[in-house]
């Protein structure tokens, strides 16, 4: 049994369906940069959101278990998908551990909305979850909010290779129809879209869209739940992150560092 102080020296846990879980860490490091991280990015089962909810809970289980044999003081479950079919369940078998998931950012782009449409893009998977219905049921009486499902998306980001061209091919198909004069927010409601941000601003041109994800909220809850127990490390330290992918390919562990050193905004 570890007492406090062992505790607070071991890393915090991350998760996610591949590499899209890397734009919350990127936050969770800049915020909090005296703590090590382990990222276990489960590639080789990606993309988890064309999966049944079972498999889905399944998979997590199984990542979650390898984080917690090596030793984490805290988890952040980095993949809407996973959170929608797994969190709750995770929370009451591991009662101990301050556990947090990651939900489409539709709460801040509600509160700070003025008149505008809110357009959400997420995988489909995630539309159909009952945890986001219940989202948007709470919030779409505030304003007017629009699914956008992104099939396919997230692939630009876990093949590692952008192709400019296709990627505005992939957004004058699937979010054109959906866009309008009246877009006020587009919320990326995954967390492999950070990354294509500039690739999306620049598909927008000069419209003045605000574009919004739920990376930093989730760590900010993160430490915060974190600092409850006691459990942050508080001297000045340069963390350390581990990053493990299911694939075991070396050049998906290089390109998740290149990802994780991208400039956050």
């Amino acid at each position: 049994m570890l007492d406090l102080g062992q505790k607070k020296n071991l890393p915090i846990g991350f998760m996610d369906s591949g590499l899209g879980g890397l734009s919350v860490l990127r936050e969770a490091v800049r915020i909090m940069p005296a703590e090590d991280f382990i990222y276990y990015g489960d590639s080789l089962h990606a993309p988890y959101g064309t999966k049944e909810q079972e498999e889905i809970r399944e998979l997590t289980f199984d990542v979650v278990k390898k984080l917690l044999k090596q030793g984490i003081k805290g988890l952040a479950v980095a993949c809407n998908t996973a959170t929608s079919a797994a969190v709750r369940k995770l929370r009451s078998d591991y009662p101990e551990l301050p556990i947090v998931g990651i939900e489409p950012a539709i709460k801040p782009a509600v509160m700070n909305h003025k008149n505008g449409r809110i357009l959400v893009m997420a995988t489909p998977m995630t539309i159909r979850q009952k945890k986001y219905q219940e989202l948007l049921e709470r919030y779409n009486n505030q304003a007017e909010i629009i699914s956008v499902p992104c099939e396919g998306l997230m692939e630009f980001v876990e093949r590692g290779s952008i192709d400019a061209e296709e990627l505005n091919t992939y957004f004058q198909e699937h979010l054109t129809p959906y866009l309008s004069e009246d877009t006020e927010t587009i919320v990326l409601g995954c967390t492999h879209y950070p990354f294509l941000k500039p690739y999306l601003k620049n598909f927008l041109g000069d419209s003045a869209t605000r574009l919004i994800d739920g990376s930093l909220g989730t760590s900010m809850e993160l430490k915060r739940r974190l600092g409850e127990k006691n459990l942050l490390r508080e001297e000045n330290r340069k963390g350390h992150v581990e990053i493990i992918n299911s694939t075991g390919r070396q050049d998906m562990i290089d390109l998740s560092y290149r990802l994780l050193e991208m400039p956050v905004e």
